[in-house]
């Protein structure tokens, strides 16, 4: 488990570079998702979550669950740098046969919880395994993140009721709230602003952080459940195509790649911090 912010800042920098270079050789993906949510992704692997690359399926296992599963380059690289797939395989993403498609399938990748990729249904499933573990009294908890646009989608505000409902303090909630979905500003595609109120009006407590800030994100991990008897929401506000200036809150980023030109000016402004020579 890493404890220092400034070693999950070159984790989370060495992830976007293996991100970029991945995404630049398939010539497909989401890089602005995949950039906005990838120091959120860096802390849950390499500080928070209790899981284990030897044994993905182990009974006590944290549960991380990928609602925005368009933005699975973002999940295989992490998955690849914490060890549950090797990193050689990351040349494969979005090939023909390939197990690392462009939504993420439990049945093939290891470390993954559950199929995602039609918005709006991780969070349903996330309360389906909060509750197991309530009624198993188990001490493993469920993370989920999802796509700010994606709270659009009427099911989860269905499954925000169940969860404040049967009190899952177990269930952690987190929003990428980067403000851009596919083609606009989300306050212009349908407002969801005042977005912290509605969580709390729904029985849930709420904090907001810098989703790019580690030694926040560490602190509020850390210290969930914020309420017993009373999931948590973390809103965290980030920008789509996070580290790279030119992609940086720009919505025609959400599934474009870079070319190799794009790719070779990203990868030095990402610097050496983090970096794998074998890259």
């Amino acid at each position: 488990m890493l404890n220092d912010p400034r070693e999950l800042c070159a984790r989370a920098n060495s992830i976007r570079r293996r991100n970029l270079i991945m995404l630049n050789h398939a010539g497909l993906g989401h890089t602005g998702g995949d950039l906005s949510a990838t120091d959120i992704l860096a802390t849950l692997y390499f500080s928070i979550l209790n899981i284990d690359p030897q044994v993905p399926d182990k009974a006590d296992r944290d549960r991380f669950i990928l609602s925005k599963g368009h933005c699975s380059g973002v999940l295989y690289t992490t998955l690849a740098e914490a060890g549950f797939i090797p990193l050689a395989e990351l040349d494969t993403f979005m090939q023909p046969l390939s197990r690392l498609n462009g939504h993420p399938n439990r049945n093939k990748v290891p470390g993954v919880e559950t199929n995602t990729g039609a918005l709006g249904h991780g969070l349903p499933v996330a309360i389906g395994t909060a509750l197991a573990a309530k009624f198993d009294d188990a001490t493993w908890r469920t993370f989920v993140l999802t796509g700010d646009g994606e709270l659009q989608e009427g099911s989860n505000w269905e499954a925000a009721m169940a969860a404040a409902h049967y009190k899952l303090d177990d269930l952690v909630l987190i929003i990428d709230r980067n403000r851009l979905q596919q083609g606009d500003a989300t306050e212009r595609t349908m407002h969801l602003e005042p977005l912290a109120d509605k969580w709390r009006a729904f029985g849930w407590s709420v904090r907001e952080v810098d989703g790019h800030d580690h030694a926040v994100l560490l602190g509020t991990f850390r210290s969930v459940p914020f309420e017993l008897g009373k999931p948590s929401c973390v809103i965290a506000h980030t920008y789509k195509g996070q580290g790279v200036s030119f992609i940086r809150d720009r919505a025609e980023w959400h599934h474009r790649v870079p070319s190799k030109d794009e790719l070779t000016i990203a990868l030095e402004e990402l610097g050496d911090n983090g970096h794998d020579p074998a890259l």
